[in-house]
Protein backbone atom coordinates (compact mmCIF):
# COMPACT_ATOMS: atom_id res chain seq x y z
CA UNK A 1 0.00 0.00 0.00
CA UNK A 2 1.49 3.33 -1.08
CA UNK A 3 1.29 5.81 1.79
CA UNK A 4 2.27 8.82 -0.33
CA UNK A 5 0.21 11.56 -1.93
CA UNK A 6 -3.16 10.43 -3.30
CA UNK A 7 -5.27 12.07 -5.98
CA UNK A 8 -8.27 10.19 -4.58
CA UNK A 9 -10.40 12.33 -2.30
CA UNK A 10 -10.51 11.66 1.42
CA UNK A 11 -14.22 10.89 1.19
CA UNK A 12 -13.66 8.36 -1.60
CA UNK A 13 -10.95 6.62 0.43
CA UNK A 14 -13.34 6.26 3.35
CA UNK A 15 -16.09 5.06 1.01
CA UNK A 16 -13.79 2.37 -0.39
CA UNK A 17 -13.03 1.11 3.09
CA UNK A 18 -16.70 1.11 4.14
CA UNK A 19 -17.65 -0.94 1.07
CA UNK A 20 -14.90 -3.44 1.87
CA UNK A 21 -16.22 -3.76 5.41
CA UNK A 22 -19.73 -4.49 4.15
CA UNK A 23 -18.41 -7.18 1.78
CA UNK A 24 -16.41 -8.81 4.57
CA UNK A 25 -19.44 -8.83 6.85
CA UNK A 26 -21.63 -10.48 4.22
CA UNK A 27 -19.02 -13.13 3.46
CA UNK A 28 -18.58 -13.96 7.13
CA UNK A 29 -22.35 -14.22 7.65
CA UNK A 30 -22.51 -16.87 4.92
CA UNK A 31 -20.22 -19.14 6.92
CA UNK A 32 -18.47 -22.28 5.75
CA UNK A 33 -19.89 -22.46 2.17
CA UNK A 34 -17.78 -19.42 1.29
CA UNK A 35 -14.51 -20.83 2.67
CA UNK A 36 -13.25 -22.14 -0.67
CA UNK A 37 -11.22 -20.98 -3.67
CA UNK A 38 -13.90 -18.63 -5.00
CA UNK A 39 -14.60 -16.92 -1.68
CA UNK A 40 -15.11 -13.18 -1.46
CA UNK A 41 -13.14 -13.32 1.79
CA UNK A 42 -9.80 -11.66 1.13
CA UNK A 43 -10.86 -10.43 -2.32
CA UNK A 44 -12.64 -7.29 -1.12
CA UNK A 45 -10.01 -4.91 -2.54
CA UNK A 46 -10.41 -6.23 -6.10
CA UNK A 47 -14.20 -6.31 -5.93
CA UNK A 48 -14.61 -2.83 -4.45
CA UNK A 49 -11.87 -1.17 -6.48
CA UNK A 50 -13.30 -2.39 -9.78
CA UNK A 51 -17.05 -2.03 -9.16
CA UNK A 52 -17.66 0.90 -6.84
CA UNK A 53 -17.88 3.61 -9.54
CA UNK A 54 -19.92 1.66 -12.09
CA UNK A 55 -23.12 3.27 -13.39
CA UNK A 56 -26.68 1.89 -13.48
CA UNK A 57 -26.37 0.94 -17.16
CA UNK A 58 -23.17 -1.05 -16.50
CA UNK A 59 -23.17 -4.79 -15.84
CA UNK A 60 -21.19 -7.04 -13.52
CA UNK A 61 -20.72 -10.77 -14.01
CA UNK A 62 -19.41 -12.50 -10.89
CA UNK A 63 -20.08 -16.16 -10.26
CA UNK A 64 -17.65 -15.87 -7.35
CA UNK A 65 -19.89 -14.02 -4.93
CA UNK A 66 -23.55 -13.67 -4.01
CA UNK A 67 -25.51 -10.70 -5.31
CA UNK A 68 -25.64 -9.32 -1.78
CA UNK A 69 -21.88 -8.73 -1.77
CA UNK A 70 -22.00 -6.89 -5.09
CA UNK A 71 -25.01 -4.85 -3.99
CA UNK A 72 -23.08 -3.87 -0.88
CA UNK A 73 -20.43 -2.33 -3.13
CA UNK A 74 -22.68 -0.69 -5.69
CA UNK A 75 -26.47 -1.13 -5.39
CA UNK A 76 -27.16 0.60 -8.72
CA UNK A 77 -25.21 -1.69 -11.05
CA UNK A 78 -26.88 -4.52 -13.00
CA UNK A 79 -25.81 -8.09 -12.26
CA UNK A 80 -25.78 -10.60 -15.12
CA UNK A 81 -26.55 -14.24 -14.28
CA UNK A 82 -23.91 -15.64 -16.64
CA UNK A 83 -21.01 -14.70 -18.90
CA UNK A 84 -22.97 -15.66 -22.03
CA UNK A 85 -25.83 -13.30 -21.17
CA UNK A 86 -23.50 -10.35 -20.63
CA UNK A 87 -21.53 -11.12 -23.80
CA UNK A 88 -24.64 -11.19 -26.00
CA UNK A 89 -25.94 -7.97 -24.46
CA UNK A 90 -22.68 -6.06 -24.85
CA UNK A 91 -21.95 -7.37 -28.33
CA UNK A 92 -25.46 -6.41 -29.41
CA UNK A 93 -25.20 -2.99 -27.75
CA UNK A 94 -28.24 -3.80 -25.64
CA UNK A 95 -26.73 -2.44 -22.43
CA UNK A 96 -27.35 1.21 -23.31
CA UNK A 97 -23.73 2.08 -23.92
CA UNK A 98 -22.52 0.73 -20.58
CA UNK A 99 -19.53 -1.44 -19.86
CA UNK A 100 -19.35 -4.99 -18.55
CA UNK A 101 -17.07 -6.08 -15.71
CA UNK A 102 -16.24 -9.76 -15.60
CA UNK A 103 -14.59 -11.23 -12.49
CA UNK A 104 -12.99 -14.66 -12.40
CA UNK A 105 -10.75 -16.48 -9.94
CA UNK A 106 -7.26 -17.65 -10.89
CA UNK A 107 -8.39 -21.25 -11.04
CA UNK A 108 -11.13 -20.41 -13.53
CA UNK A 109 -9.73 -17.45 -15.43
CA UNK A 110 -8.76 -19.46 -18.47
CA UNK A 111 -11.80 -21.74 -18.77
CA UNK A 112 -13.50 -21.81 -22.16
CA UNK A 113 -16.26 -19.27 -21.51
CA UNK A 114 -13.77 -16.73 -20.13
CA UNK A 115 -11.41 -17.20 -23.10
CA UNK A 116 -14.26 -17.08 -25.59
CA UNK A 117 -15.55 -13.82 -24.12
CA UNK A 118 -12.05 -12.34 -23.94
CA UNK A 119 -11.47 -13.16 -27.61
CA UNK A 120 -14.86 -11.69 -28.55
CA UNK A 121 -14.22 -8.47 -26.62
CA UNK A 122 -10.72 -8.04 -28.04
CA UNK A 123 -11.78 -8.91 -31.58
CA UNK A 124 -14.78 -6.55 -31.59
CA UNK A 125 -13.27 -3.84 -29.38
CA UNK A 126 -16.06 -4.24 -26.83
CA UNK A 127 -16.31 -2.23 -23.57
CA UNK A 128 -15.28 -5.01 -21.19
CA UNK A 129 -13.18 -4.95 -18.03
CA UNK A 130 -11.82 -8.39 -17.13
CA UNK A 131 -10.67 -8.75 -13.51
CA UNK A 132 -8.69 -11.89 -12.73
CA UNK A 133 -8.30 -12.67 -9.03
CA UNK A 134 -4.96 -14.41 -9.24
CA UNK A 135 -2.80 -16.21 -6.73
CA UNK A 136 0.70 -17.64 -6.71
CA UNK A 137 -0.48 -20.75 -8.59
CA UNK A 138 -0.88 -18.75 -11.84
CA UNK A 139 1.96 -18.71 -14.37
CA UNK A 140 3.79 -15.39 -14.38
CA UNK A 141 5.46 -13.37 -17.06
CA UNK A 142 8.62 -11.38 -16.47
CA UNK A 143 6.59 -8.39 -15.28
CA UNK A 144 4.60 -10.39 -12.74
CA UNK A 145 1.41 -10.45 -14.84
CA UNK A 146 -0.42 -13.65 -15.63
CA UNK A 147 0.55 -15.24 -18.92
CA UNK A 148 -2.34 -14.63 -21.31
CA UNK A 149 -3.13 -17.62 -23.53
CA UNK A 150 -3.04 -16.58 -27.19
CA UNK A 151 -5.56 -17.63 -29.81
CA UNK A 152 -4.72 -18.17 -33.47
CA UNK A 153 -5.34 -14.48 -34.19
CA UNK A 154 -3.91 -13.30 -30.87
CA UNK A 155 -5.56 -11.05 -28.31
CA UNK A 156 -4.98 -7.35 -28.50
CA UNK A 157 -5.82 -5.74 -25.16
CA UNK A 158 -3.94 -4.12 -22.28
CA UNK A 159 -2.98 -6.48 -19.45
CA UNK A 160 -2.16 -4.80 -16.12
CA UNK A 161 -0.90 -6.53 -12.99
CA UNK A 162 -1.80 -4.93 -9.65
CA UNK A 163 -1.58 -5.83 -5.96
CA UNK A 164 -4.88 -7.51 -5.18
CA UNK A 165 -4.58 -6.53 -1.50
CA UNK A 166 -4.39 -2.80 -2.32
CA UNK A 167 -7.83 -1.31 -2.98
CA UNK A 168 -6.35 2.10 -3.85
CA UNK A 169 -4.13 0.55 -6.54
CA UNK A 170 -7.01 -1.50 -7.95
CA UNK A 171 -9.30 1.54 -7.93
CA UNK A 172 -6.79 3.68 -9.84
CA UNK A 173 -6.15 1.03 -12.49
CA UNK A 174 -9.85 0.16 -12.82
CA UNK A 175 -10.82 3.83 -13.17
CA UNK A 176 -8.40 4.23 -16.08
CA UNK A 177 -9.57 0.99 -17.69
CA UNK A 178 -13.24 1.97 -17.34
CA UNK A 179 -12.58 5.38 -18.88
CA UNK A 180 -10.64 3.62 -21.67
CA UNK A 181 -13.65 1.39 -22.39
CA UNK A 182 -16.19 4.22 -22.26
CA UNK A 183 -14.20 6.11 -24.89
CA UNK A 184 -14.58 3.17 -27.26
CA UNK A 185 -11.02 1.89 -26.93
CA UNK A 186 -11.99 -1.66 -26.03
CA UNK A 187 -11.33 -4.07 -23.16
CA UNK A 188 -8.65 -4.30 -20.47
CA UNK A 189 -7.55 -7.26 -18.37
CA UNK A 190 -6.54 -6.47 -14.77
CA UNK A 191 -4.62 -9.22 -12.97
CA UNK A 192 -5.24 -8.67 -9.24
CA UNK A 193 -2.44 -10.72 -7.73
CA UNK A 194 -2.38 -11.68 -4.06
CA UNK A 195 1.02 -13.38 -4.13
CA UNK A 196 2.00 -11.66 -0.85
CA UNK A 197 -0.08 -12.79 2.17
CA UNK A 198 -2.11 -10.06 3.79
CA UNK A 199 -5.55 -8.78 4.69
CA UNK A 200 -6.76 -5.99 2.38
CA UNK A 201 -8.94 -4.54 5.14
CA UNK A 202 -6.03 -4.23 7.56
CA UNK A 203 -3.86 -2.70 4.83
CA UNK A 204 -6.50 -0.11 3.97
CA UNK A 205 -7.18 0.73 7.62
CA UNK A 206 -3.47 1.41 8.17
CA UNK A 207 -3.38 3.53 5.01
CA UNK A 208 -6.28 5.66 6.26
CA UNK A 209 -4.84 6.08 9.75
CA UNK A 210 -1.48 7.12 8.26
CA UNK A 211 -3.35 9.85 6.40
CA UNK A 212 -5.03 11.05 9.57
CA UNK A 213 -8.41 9.60 8.61
CA UNK A 214 -10.61 7.66 11.00
CA UNK A 215 -12.09 4.60 9.28
CA UNK A 216 -15.67 3.78 10.17
CA UNK A 217 -16.70 0.53 11.81
CA UNK A 218 -19.78 -1.58 11.07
Amino acid sequence: MNDGFSLISRQKLLTLYSAMLRCRSIAEQLGNPMKKANSVLGQEAAAVGAAIDLLPHDTVVADLWPDAALNAINPTVSIAPAISVASRSTAGDNNGGGITVLFSSSRRSWHSSWLKTLALAAGQNLPFLFVSLSGPDVDQGIDGAAVLPMGSKGYSLPLIAVDGNDVVAVYRVASEAIAHARKGHGPTLIDCRRSIPGDPLKSMKKYLLDKGLQPAAL
